[in-house]
C-alpha cells in the first residue's frame, strides 16, 4: 500500500472525506457568521470613526484571507511541481478564484471604509498597491492555466507564477512598516499582543474563523467538481480510443 493510497493525496479517499466534511464546514461557517455578525453589531461605536469602524469586521478578515489563501496557493504549487501530486494541483486551481474573491472584497470594503475616513476612495500607497498586485497575481494565475493548449503545461506555468508571486506577501504584510502609508500599523498580530479592545477583537476573530471555515467548505466543493470533471474527461478519452 503506497503513501498516496493511505492519504488524501488519493482522489478516491479525498472524495469520501470531502463528502463528509462539506456539510459540517457549511453548517459551522453559518453559525460562525451569525455569531460574528451579532457580536459585530453589538460592539460599541469607535470613539473616532463611529459606526463606520464596523466595516473592519468584513474588511480585515477578507484581507487576512487574501494573504493566507495565496500562501496556501504557493505551497500547493510547490507540492505540485516537486511531488507531481494531482490533488495539490486541483486544490490550487480551486483556491485561486476564492482567493481572488477575498482580495476583491478587501479592496472594495477598504474603499468604502477609506472614503469617509480618509476622504478618498483610493490612494496609490504601498499597502493598497501591493494588495491590488495580489489581485492581479490571482487573476494571472487563473488566466495562465487556460492560456496554454495543454492543461498540464498551463498548470505548471501557473504554479511557477504562483511561486514567483509569493514575494509580494511580505510586501503586503510589512508595507505599513517599510513605507509611509495611510494605513495604521498592525493592531492584532503584534509581538506585544493585540491593541484592540476585546469588544472589537472578539467579533473580529469570530468573523475571521467564519471566513476560514467558509473557504474550506467552498474549496472542497470546487475540488470535488474538478475531480469529477477530470474523471469524466479521462473516461471520454478512453472511450474515444
Amino acid at each position: 500500500m503506497t503513501y498516496e493510497t493511505m492519504t488524501l493525496a488519493n482522489p478516491r479517499r479525498f472524495d469520501a472525506v470531502a463528502r463528509l466534511a462539506i456539510p459540517i464546514f457549511g453548517a459551522l461557517s453559518a453559525l460562525l457568521f451569525a455569531a460574528g455578525l451579532g457580536l459585530s453589531f453589538a460592539a460599541p461605536p469607535d470613539y473616532q470613526q463611529g459606526e463606520t469602524a464596523r466595516i473592519m469586521f468584513v474588511h480585515v478578515p477578507a484581507a487576512w484571507m487574501a494573504l493566507a489563501v495565496y500562501g496556501f496557493l504557493a505551497a500547493l504549487s510547490a507540492a505540485h511541481l516537486i511531488f507531481r501530486a494531482p490533488v495539490a494541483d486541483i486544490a490550487a486551481e480551486a483556491a485561486a478564484p476564492l482567493g481572488a474573491s477575498f482580495t476583491a472584497l478587501a479592496l472594495i470594503t477598504g474603499a468604502l471604509w477609506g472614503q469617509p475616513i480618509w476622504g478618498t476612495w483610493w490612494v496609490w500607497d504601498a499597502r493598497l498597491t501591493s494588495v491590488l498586485v495580489l489581485l492581479f497575481l490571482y487573476l494571472g494565475y487563473m488566466a495562465l492555466r487556460r492560456a496554454l493548449e495543454k492543461e498540464t503545461q498551463g498548470a505548471r506555468a501557473a504554479a511557477l507564477l504562483a511561486l514567483a508571486g509569493a514575494i509580494n506577501l511580505p510586501i503586503v504584510k510589512f508595507s505599513v512598516d517599510w513605507w509611509s502609508t495611510l494605513h495604521q500599523p498592525a493592531s492584532v498580530f503584534r509581538a506585544d499582543g493585540p491593541r484592540l479592545d476585546s469588544a472589537f477583537l472578539t467579533p473580529l476573530l469570530v468573523m475571521a474563523a467564519a471566513y476560514a471555515v467558509f473557504f474550506a467548505a467552498l474549496l472542497l466543493i470546487l475540488m470535488r467538481a474538478e475531480l469529477l470533471r477530470r474523471k469524466n474527461q479521462s473516461l471520454a478519452a478512453a472511450l474515444a480510443r
